[in-house]
């Protein structure tokens, strides 16, 4: 399965993990998603992915991603 690395700013607390887990996690052929405060990074397994969707819907929680290269 192919897994994509994201860069997500402005996460400050493990309730903010948990916003940004369910809100990539709600998306459409996303299979797990791992995300770390200290790194301020999500990783994704996914069959698919829509990344303009993921970094919308990290918007609407309040967070902003870029993929890591």
């Amino acid at each position: 399965m192919p897994t994509t690395l994201y860069n997500v700013t402005g996460m400050s607390c493990q309730n903010c993990v948990r916003h940004v887990r369910e809100a990539i996690a709600a998306l459409p052929g996303v299979l797990s998603v791992e995300v770390d405060l200290a790194s301020g990074s999500a990783r994704v397994e996914h069959t698919e992915l829509d990344e303009d969707a993921l970094i919308a819907a990290l918007e609407d929680e309040g967070y902003a991603a870029t993929r890591q290269s």
